[in-house]
């Protein structure tokens, strides 16, 4: 059975740059809410650079309708972040005094001259335009875990354990066992529940 779903429709964007997985995260999510029975649509856009460059997909939930583009300023319900610059760039566009806010704190730095704002100013700002955040780690898990790769899918499980999408762990589970070989699966799903776990202990 269907959530009731808090707004109809109901907006994720998930903000990051080329080379994190964005894409490959926002389809897991959009399949997974396909089987949790909503209509979803996911457009992504993409910046100058694949890698490298800004890329934000945004995903839209309904329970009769099928929406299909970017999601309109300041209309955002939730910002999954993948990159603490890009989190904040997607909340003064997309966000709004409601708005929560999950986001890795780890920066990708830009190759270059372009200078970085410092990490704490960052979170600042990230904290004064959301609703609520939470700060999770999931670069440093990943590397824990051997590879930087599975950042995402901890992620993943981040956004799985706040419960702020009708999304239950078994639908998502199932997803990676259909996108994963089998010798992959395991460690993955370890990835996911590292998410959640990281979600119950992350800093605000």
């Amino acid at each position: 059975m269907r959530k009731k779903l808090l707004r109809d429709p109901f907006s994720l964007v998930v903000a990051g740059v080329g080379g994190q997985g964005n894409v490959l995260l926002s389809g897991f999510v959009g399949n997974a809410l396909v089987k949790e029975g909503y209509l979803v649509s996911v457009a992504d856009t993409f910046g100058v650079s694949q890698r490298g460059g800004a890329v934000t997909s945004h995903i839209k939930i309904s329970t009769g309708t099928l929406f299909i583009s970017e999601t309109l300023k300041g209309k955002a319900d939730v910002i999954l972040g993948m990159e603490p610059l890009e989190t904040l760039r997607a909340l003064t566009k997309y966000g709004n005094p409601d708005v929560v806010t999950i986001t890795n704190p780890r920066p990708v730095y830009p190759t270059g001259d372009v200078v970085y704002p410092p990490i704490d100013v960052i979170k600042k700002s990230i904290k004064e335009l959301s609703r609520s955040v939470s700060f999770v780690n999931v670069s440093e898990e990943a590397l824990k875990m051997g590879n930087p790769i599975y950042a995402n899918v901890i992620l993943l499980g981040s956004l799985v354990g706040a419960h702020v999408l009708p999304i239950e762990k078994e639908s998502m589970i199932t997803i990676l066992q259909e996108n994963f070989p089998k010798k992959l699966l395991d460690i993955n799903i370890q990835a996911l529940n590292a998410g959640i776990r990281l979600y119950e202990n992350s800093t605000n």
